[in-house]
């Protein structure tokens, strides 16, 4: 579990301003209530402001650990103009842990409504938890061994705790939640069979489980690997001594601290610079911290056996004030390591679109649905990275509770 000092964690409820109009909440993806969270607490109210929390996002445990607290409520605080800004993540951990922990699955009314949820990711654990809640019949269908999708098999331990995803899975349960584990949709269980089954509605909630690839000459080399692969069972791997990563995104961070905390010397290389990085600062702060070096301005271009070979990169601005990157002709070197993994992104696998009549992708293999998440299949809905491509988990259960309203109507009509 994550460790919290409750003075820290009262002094700074204590410095909240209340502001009229709060930034805070404005810049949350979900429109957390926080003054009010934050008002509930100080007056020891932990049960309603957690219900609160709950209500609003039944995934806040998790978003208070992995938000990117600096580009939304911590970011955007009053009190961070001129000092240090209120840690809500903090406040808000305190409080959903001591809900989750004492959560009364109260006797809910069944409606007798089969709804089946493909995937338990953030998007399919926030669809179960509000549909179960307002008394349909809820069977998740997991493909691998374990609750969670990207939050267990995709965000280190060390950021999140197993245990919480566990508490998760036990408060799904209690909710008269079923889950079927080891069970892939697609090739065998299909999703026809499924509405053919007694299943009203269904749900989708993949995520994107696919590597992007750099289409260059030794990617498929055996000392070659993929974030997403690497980090779904770290302790699998053989690196090796010295790792070279290359991406700037938040996996890729989390790849190579992964990594360097193996004992491996650990370099991120990527084309562009800090400015560029899709990573948030303190996720590259913190891979800083941990000693995980960075190389810039060099783009891969072959991997060998005993490093991977770069070219430089320059960059510029052009007369319309963006700026350009340029290779630089002539300026490739090599730089040796043991093992690479590459973290450039991910894309959905096609086992239920390949096996689907009527279900319609969009760009890059993503499901095609409308704002309320209606695919183009009669009663089939879909949410998540597997529509948006890799986003926060705050973002997916933002979007899950308007796919949950627009499910629960569609299964009423």
């Amino acid at each position: 579990m994550i460790k919290l000092d409750l003075n820290i964690i009262n002094a700074d409820a204590e410095r909240c301003l209340m502001c009229k109009v709060p930034r805070c909440k404005n810049n949350c993806p979900i429109n957390t209530d926080i003054p009010k969270v934050i008002e509930l607490y100080k007056e020891n109210k932990i049960s309603e402001a957690g219900e609160l929390l709950f209500k609003n996002n039944p995934l806040s445990v998790v978003c208070s650990i992995v938000c990117p607290h600096e580009n939304q409520c911590s970011g955007n605080c009053i009190r961070g103009i001129k000092g240090e800004p209120i840690k809500f993540g903090d406040i808000e951990h305190y409080i959903s842990m001591e809900y989750l922990k004492n959560m009364d699955s109260k006797d809910i009314k069944k409606n007798g409504i089969k709804i089946a949820i493909i995937g338990s990711g953030p998007a399919g654990i926030a669809i179960a938890f509000i549909l179960a809640e307002r008394g349909y019949d809820i069977t998740i269908f997991e493909s691998k061994h374990k609750l969670g999708g990207v939050m267990r098999y995709g965000i280190p331990e060390y950021r999140l705790p197993n245990s919480i995803l566990d508490l998760i899975e036990e408060k799904l349960i209690d909710l008269g939640v079923k889950i079927k584990y080891n069970t892939l949709v697609g090739p065998v269980v299909t999703l026809d069979r499924l509405l053919e089954d007694g299943y009203k509605s269904v749900f989708i909630g993949t995520g994107v489980w696919n590597p992007k690839t750099l289409n260059i000459k030794g990617e498929m080399s055996g000392h070659v690997n993929y974030a997403i692969n690497y980090l779904m069972s770290p302790e699998s791997f053989r690196l090796g001594k010295k790792v070279i990563v290359i991406g700037a995104g938040n996996v890729a961070m989390d790849a190579a601290r992964v990594a360097k905390r193996s004992g491996c010397e650990v370099t991120v290389v990527y084309r562009k610079g800090f400015e560029e990085m899709t990573a948030t600062k303190l996720e590259i702060r913190e891979a800083q911290e941990d000693g995980v070096e960075f190389t810039l301005f060099k783009s891969p271009v072959e991997i060998l056996d005993n490093g991977v070979k770069f070219i430089s990169v320059e960059k510029s601005i052009g007369e319309d004030g963006r700026a350009v990157f340029k290779t630089v002709e002539g300026s490739e070197e090599i730089i040796e390591c043991d093992s690479v993994i590459i973290a450039v992104s991910q894309s959905p696998k096609n086992n239920i679109v390949a096996n689907t009549d009527n279900l319609a992708t969009s760009r890059g293999g993503l499901l095609a649905v409308d704002e309320y998440g209606h695919t183009t299949k009669k009663g089939v809905f879909a949410s998540g990275d597997v529509v948006t491509g890799a986003k926060t988990v705050v973002e997916a259960a933002a979007n899950a509770k308007k796919v949950a309203d627009a499910m629960d109507e569609y299964c009423k009509e």
